[in-house]
C-alpha cells in the first residue's frame, strides 16, 4: 500500500475535491464526452493505492422514468390546449429518446450504483398506476402534461417522487406554469402535497436531478440496515437513541457481548497461523511510506487482530456496520482504535461508542459521499475555527488515497494503537452535528488549517469554518459529530427530511 506523501501540515496532490470531481465528470457526460478516462486522471492527483469498495452491501437506487404527457384535440371556435409542446405523439417518442439519452449521460456519471428503468409513456390514472407493483425506489416524473389526478397516480410510481419540468432544456411543459399553485399548494397559499415538496421540482438542469439522487441513494442505503453492537447500542447520555434511529431509519442492532468478543480474542491469541498472518499484516501497514510508528509493533499486530474478529462477527450478522461500546477500558486488553481506522479505510462504517444519536448521520454521509465518515468530538467555536479530535479517524478520508499517519497511543490510556492522522491543509469538509432527540441536524462546511497534536483525543483536525460562528454556536445540540471531505449539506438535509428531521444550514 502506497501511502500520499506530502509534509506535515502542507497541501496534498492536486487538491480537487469528490464534489469537484463529480461535477466535471457530469459536465462531460452530459456534454456527450465519455467521462470515465477522465475521472481516473482526476483521481489521480497523489498516489493511487489498492481500490477497496468503499460502498460495501449498497444496493443500487432504483428509478422509474415516467413522461407524463397529454395530447390535445382541436375544438373549433374554443380553447383546446394547455401549454406544453408535447402535442402529438411523434412528439411524446421524441421527448422520450431524449430522456433516455440524457439518463444514460447521467448514470454514467453518477460515481453511485445507480438503475434506471425505461420511460415510461403515461397519459392516464390507470397507465400510471399500473407502475406500482416494479417497486421503484424513485417514481422520476417528467410532467410535460396531464392533470392532477394523472400526477399524483405517476408520483406513487416509487417510495419517493422527484418532478422534472422544461422551461429551455427542451420542449415546454405544462407543470413548468402550475406546478406550484395547482400541485404543491393544491389551490391554497400553503405548500401541502403529503409526498412531494418544493425540493422536489427541477426545472431543466440534470445536476440539480443528479444531487439528488445521490441522496435518496443514501437514504436508501441507511433504512434498514444492519450494525453489530460490540457491548450493545447506546447513546452519549441519551438512553432513548437506538429506539429513535430504529424509528427513523430501522436500524437492526444485533449485540455481540463484550466477554464474548474478548473469549474470541483470546481465542485468535492462541491461533498462532491467525496471529502470524496479523503479524505480516501489521508489518506492511507500518513499513508503509507515510506512515511513522510511535506505539509498539505487537499493539497494532492486535489491532489487526481485532479487525479480523470484527469482520467476522458482521460476516455472521449479514452486516457491513460495526460499532463498539464500553472499550475505554479495553477489550482484553485491545484498544480498538485503530481496529475502527482500518475498517472504515476498507469500506466498512466502524464507530466507537455505540452512540446512535450520531452513528445514523455517519452512516448517511458515508452512503451519500462514498467515503469513510469520522467520528468525533467537537469543541467550542470561536474566532471562526473550531477544532475535532478523538482516536479513530480514517486515512482513507477521499475514499481513494491514504493520508500521511502517526500510529500512536489511545490518549486516555496511553495504551494501544490509535491515529493521529494529517488531514490535509486546505481541504473542504462537511460537518454533521445530529440533536439528542432525533429531530434537528445541524449541517456546515470548513477548511481544514491545522492537525494540531494537542493533549486531547489523538487525530486532531482545525477547520476554519464557511459559516459564521455566532450561527453556528446557535445550531450546536447534541454532542458527538460526523465529518466528511467535500461538501454534502444539501443532500443530508434532502435524504434527512424524507424522514421528518430538519437540518440546519448556518449561512
Amino acid at each position: 500500500m502506497v501511502a500520499r506523501k506530502h509534509p506535515r501540515g502542507a497541501p496534498a496532490g492536486s487538491g480537487i475535491s469528490r464534489r469537484e470531481l463529480l461535477q466535471s465528470s457530469l459536465a462531460l457526460a452530459l456534454s456527450g464526452a465519455t467521462p470515465r478516462l477522465r475521472i481516473r486522471q482526476l483521481a489521480s492527483g497523489g498516489s493511487r493505492v489498492s481500490n477497496p469498495d468503499m460502498l460495501r452491501g449498497a444496493r443500487p437506487l432504483v428509478v422509474q422514468p415516467v413522461l407524463l404527457y397529454s395530447i390535445p384535440q382541436r375544438v373549433p371556435g374554443r380553447s383546446w390546449r394547455s401549454w406544453g409542446s408535447l402535442q402529438s405523439q411523434e412528439a411524446v417518442e421524441e421527448e422520450a429518446r431524449r430522456i433516455s439519452e440524457e439518463l444514460s449521460r447521467l448514470s454514467e456519471a453518477a460515481g453511485f450504483p445507480l438503475t434506471f428503468r425505461p420511460v415510461a409513456r403515461v397519459s392516464s390514472v390507470e397507465e400510471a398506476q399500473s407502475l406500482r407493483a416494479a417497486g421503484a425506489d424513485v417514481a422520476l416524473v417528467y410532467a410535460a402534461g396531464g392533470w392532477i389526478q394523472e400526477l399524483n397516480a405517476a408520483c406513487d410510481a416509487g417510495q419517493w417522487a422527484i418532478i422534472f419540468v422544461r422551461y429551455r432544456s427542451g420542449p415546454y411543459y405544462l407543470w413548468h406554469e402550475i406546478v406550484h399553485s395547482r400541485f404543491l399548494r393544491g389551490h391554497t397559499d400553503r405548500v401541502q402535497h403529503p409526498k412531494v415538496g418544493l425540493d422536489d421540482v427541477i426545472v431543466d438542469d440534470p445536476a440539480e436531478l443528479l444531487w439528488r439522487l445521490r441522496a435518496l441513494f443514501g437514504l436508501k442505503n441507511v433504512l434498514g440496515q444492519r450494525i453489530v453492537c460490540i457491548g450493545g447500542p447506546g447513546g452519549w447520555e441519551t438512553p432513548e437513541a437506538p429506539q429513535r434511529a430504529r424509528e427513523r431509519f430501522a436500524l437492526e442492532m444485533p449485540t455481540v457481548p463484550i466477554p464474548d468478543i474478548q473469549a474470541m480474542i483470546q481465542a485468535g491469541r492462541k491461533d498462532r497461523r491467525l496471529m502470524d498472518e496479523c503479524r505480516r499484516e501489521a508489518s506492511a501497514y507500518i513499513d508503509a511510506p507515510g506512515v511513522t510508528l510511535r506505539t509498539t509493533r505487537e499493539a497494532v499486530t492486535e489491532c489487526f487482530l481485532l479487525k479480523k474478529l470484527c469482520q467476522r462477527v458482521m460476516s455472521e450478522h449479514k452486516a457491513w456496520a460495526v460499532t463498539t461500546r464500553d472499550c475505554m477500558n479495553s477489550y482484553a486488553g485491545i484498544m480498538p482504535c485503530l481496529t475502527l481506522t482500518l475498517l472504515n479505510d476498507e469500506g466498512y462504517m466502524a464507530y466507537c461508542e455505540g452512540d446512535f444519536v450520531v452513528i445514523p448521520a455517519g452512516m448517511l454521509l458515508h452512503f451519500i459521499s462514498g467515503q469513510p465518515t469520522y467520528f468525533c468530538n467537537p469543541t467550542f467555536p470561536h474566532a471562526g475555527r473550531m477544532m475535532f479530535a478523538h482516536c479513530t479517524a480514517p486515512r482513507r478520508m477521499d475514499g481513494r488515497d491514504l493520508e500521511p499517519v502517526e500510529l500512536v497511543t489511545h490518549y486516555e490510556s496511553d495504551h494501544g494503537a490509535a491515529t493521529h492522522v494529517l488531514f490535509r491543509r486546505g481541504q473542504r469538509l462537511t460537518i454533521v452535528k445530529p440533536d439528542f432527540e432525533a429531530q434537528r441536524w445541524l449541517a456546515t462546511t470548513g477548511s481544514i488549517t491545522d492537525t494540531p497534536f494537542l493533549d486531547t483525543c489523538r487525530a486532531q483536525v482545525e477547520v476554519q469554518l464557511e459559516a459564521d460562528t455566532q450561527e453556528v454556536l446557535k445550531n450546536l445540540r447534541g454532542f458527538h459529530c460526523m465529518l466528511a471531505y467535500g461538501d454534502f449539506r444539501r443532500e443530508i438535509r434532502y435524504a434527512a427530511g424524507k424522514v421528518g428531521i430538519q437540518v440546519d444550514i448556518p449561512a
